[in-house]
């Protein structure tokens, strides 16, 4: 028999810290929602989930072409979706395993390219580039890439993580491995989307953004700055800090200042 007060395992204290972990992380991020909730709404809105549930899907039309660029394993759009309004889907992505693992059936079309580099056919009716242009190297590539898909007259929504928010600082000077550690060991949900991936924020700015997108013939229709990220708000004085770095920096950066955005451009008839 054991001895119920023998020295414990490895994996029986690594358990309990981990649990301690989770329980500091969800103390701390009650608390810092409950001190967001003073702020005005327009500072407390999160863009990826906006884009995804607002700003997109108004663009699908029935029986529309529409490329989803980067969604790999996670395309935007489902599958219930897909067949009620009658989509013909491509999905785009620099790694070919990455589109195998979206759901079957979804991509009526794969192609394994580098966005940076591609040149596509302008047939699309909507491009989707969502949480994609933050993990390629050559930011103004990737947009002539994205203008290249659609056709005049179609539509373009992008989502991205600003190069300038706290959190993509710091992504760009920690060691791969390091961030990686510490994002899933804090939030172990991340490891779902595409948190995990190296990202570079080349030309991640709003105002690169819209300055290559006009040099492509893709003219603004709708744009949409968010000033929230959840990465900080697991340390309470780190989530202060977050807070109060973000007011200073948008007095002088505006728009470039924000910690996400959201763009729907159409292409130039």
């Amino acid at each position: 028999m054991s001895n119920p007060s023998g020295p414990r395992s490895p994996n029986e204290t690594g358990g309990e810290a981990v649990s301690i972990l989770r329980k500091f992380v969800r103390t701390n991020v009650a608390i810092s929602e409950f001190l967001d909730s003073a702020l005005p709404r327009r500072l407390r809105i999160d863009g990826n989930r906006t884009f995804a549930t607002e700003i997109a899907p108004p663009l699908l039309t029935s029986n529309a072409r529409v490329y989803d660029l980067g969604g790999g394993a996670r395309p935007f759009v489902s599958l219930s979706e897909k067949r009620r309004l009658g989509l013909f889907v491509v999905g785009l992505d620099l790694d070919a395993e990455e589109l195998s693992k979206a759901p079957r059936g979804i991509y009526d079309e794969e192609i394994e390219a580098d966005l940076t580099s591609f040149r596509g056919r302008g047939d699309a009716d909507v491009v989707i580039c969502q949480a994609t242009l933050e993990h390629v190297r050559d930011g103004e590539g990737a947009l002539r890439g994205i203008a290249s898909c659609v056709k005049p007259g179609g539509m373009v929504a992008i989502f991205s993580p600003s190069r300038n928010a706290v959190f993509a600082r710091l992504n760009r000077v920690l060691p791969e491995g390091m961030k990686r550690r510490l994002l899933f060991a804090i939030y172990p949900e991340k490891g779902m989307g595409h948190d995990g991936f190296p990202a570079f924020y080349d030309k991640c700015l709003p105002s690169d953004v819209e300055t290559i997108a006009k040099r492509n013939d893709l003219e603004l229709i709708e744009r949409r700055l968010f000033w929230k990220s959840s990465y900080f708000y697991f340390f309470v004085p780190a989530f202060l800090a977050w807070r109060i770095w973000l007011g200073v920096s948008a007095l002088f950066l505006r728009k470039d200042a924000a910690e996400t955005y959201a763009y729907v451009f159409r292409r130039k008839q």
